[in-house]
């Protein structure tokens, strides 16, 4: 959490002293303002990455000046909520309003910093894809001018009009996600949240926790925090039945529900995407049919990158002008017998084995083209993966061959991010504290990849 800028606006100097000390040991630099009238000085002069915001203060209450904040468009510095005397009805309000999350008092250290760690992190993506976007480069446009993509572009442009829930397919890596931020990023909820959501991996408690909330601690779900705009659910087939059962529940009533009996209106969009074939989910109960039936209003498929290769060169040029730009690397061009080669790979992993394949070509080339005899190991190392099945990973347990398979998956995402955990976080979709412990499982140390 080094170098983040924190705001911590507290009446109680006790309390904001031991957090700006808290705050301070972490690397942040912390500074404290007393009421509301010096946190609008400190935001007017200096830039911040996060604000911690007591709700009850003499002069102006927290939930005012987030109100204000919002209605004069300083939206975009996320906001700790925090409080004593919070009840669940303030809690909803400030996600409402925009606040990030909601910590009781007294503050619970554990809680305390991974909410900070997970504001911050979210708060360093949205700068990364302000400045892509200043640098001229989109994130969220689909790339290519094939007939079947132009063909999708103009379905997804009809689907902008409309406010209604979608359910994206496609294989692994073809750019759901991307359809699905394209989606939001061009409908009339653009200037609201866009909230993803990977529920894969989570036991059912944290998958009802992650998305509904905890009501016990007074901890607003993501449906609550996508209001007004989008929740895009990446893996809808990997929720647990009954956390479909009652997310579906509360999308019909248009409600949130609440332990006190009464009810919140909840205003969001659900993209929702699965790799799952649908007819055989549906069969084998992985996906509940009136989940299906809400989310399928407009069947939305994205096709494997093999039925688009014309669009190949186009990507990787676009790929290249990525890492160039986005990560210091030097410029490398793809001749046209190269590009004629991976026009007639097959691609297993789509679009994003694309992506990772022009990254490890700009990072360890060294001349300014990019051959066929430079990618041809590469390739065929992947296809004996892909095709081969007497290779010795398939005669080991289950357990074993996926443990191999994640070691040398993680070791290669660590090798290319420079051993930056929060890099392969973000690029393998997983939360950093679960990769930490899967890291730690496999016995995997990041600043080993630091030294190569």
């Amino acid at each position: 959490m080094n170098n983040g800028h924190v705001l911590v606006v507290d009446d109680e100097p006790d309390i904001g002293t031991l957090l700006r000390e808290i705050l301070e040991d972490e690397g942040l630099s912390v500074i404290v303002a007393e009421n509301a009238e010096m946190a609008r000085q400190i935001r007017r002069e200096q830039r911040l990455d996060l604000i911690l915001l007591d709700i009850w203060m003499p002069d102006t209450d927290g939930i005012s000046l987030l109100k204000e904040w919002q209605e004069n468009g300083l939206y975009h510095t996320p906001v700790i909520m925090m409080s004593g005397h919070g009840t669940v009805e303030t809690a909803v309000e400030a996600t409402r309003l925009g606040a990030y999350d909601f910590i009781e008092k007294p503050i619970v250290l554990s809680k305390l910093l991974l909410t900070v760690q997970r504001a911050l992190e979210m708060a360093s993506l949205q700068q990364e894809n302000t400045d892509l976007k200043h640098s001229g480069i989109e994130v969220d446009e689909p790339v290519g001018h094939s007939k079947l993509l132009s063909n999708l572009r103009e379905q997804a442009k009809r689907l902008m009009q409309h406010d209604t829930p979608v359910l994206i397919t496609g294989e692994s890596g073809s750019g759901r996600a991307l359809f699905a931020r394209y989606l939001h990023n061009h409908s009339q909820r653009h200037d609201k949240p866009f909230i993803p959501v990977r529920m894969a991996g989570m036991s059912v408690k944290e998958q009802a926790k992650t998305l509904l909330g905890d009501s016990e601690h007074q901890q607003a779900g993501l449906l609550a925090q996508a209001h007004g705009g989008t929740l895009f659910i990446k893996d809808i087939a990997d929720m647990d039945k009954t956390v479909q059962s009652r997310l579906i529940g509360q999308l019909e009533s248009d409600e949130l529900l609440r332990p006190d009996e009464q009810n919140t209106p909840v205003d969001v969009r659900v993209i929702a995407a699965t790799a799952y074939d649908i007819e055989q989910v549906l069969n084998n109960g992985k996906l509940q049919e009136d989940l299906y039936y809400y989310l399928n209003v407009v069947s939305f498929s994205v096709p494997p990158l093999r039925e688009h290769c014309e669009d190949i060169p186009e990507l990787l040029e676009y790929y290249v002008n990525f890492f160039v730009s986005h990560e210091n690397l030097s410029y490398r061009h793809f001749t046209v017998a190269t590009q004629n080669r991976l026009r007639h790979y097959h691609w297993p992993g789509n679009v994003r084995e694309l992506k990772n394949l022009v990254q490890r070509l700009l990072i360890l080339g060294t001349t300014d083209d990019i051959q066929v005899n430079e990618i041809d190991p590469i390739l065929n190392s992947q296809q004996h993966i892909t095709v081969n099945n007497h290779l010795p990973v398939y005669d080991l347990p289950l357990r074993e061959a996926r443990e191999q398979f994640e070691r040398a998956y993680l070791e290669h995402q660590l090798k290319i991010a420079g051993g930056n955990v929060s890099k392969v976080a973000v690029q393998v979709g997983l939360e950093r504290t679960h990769l930490y412990r899967k890291l730690r499982a496999l016995d995997i140390d990041p600043k080993q990849s630091k030294q190569k």
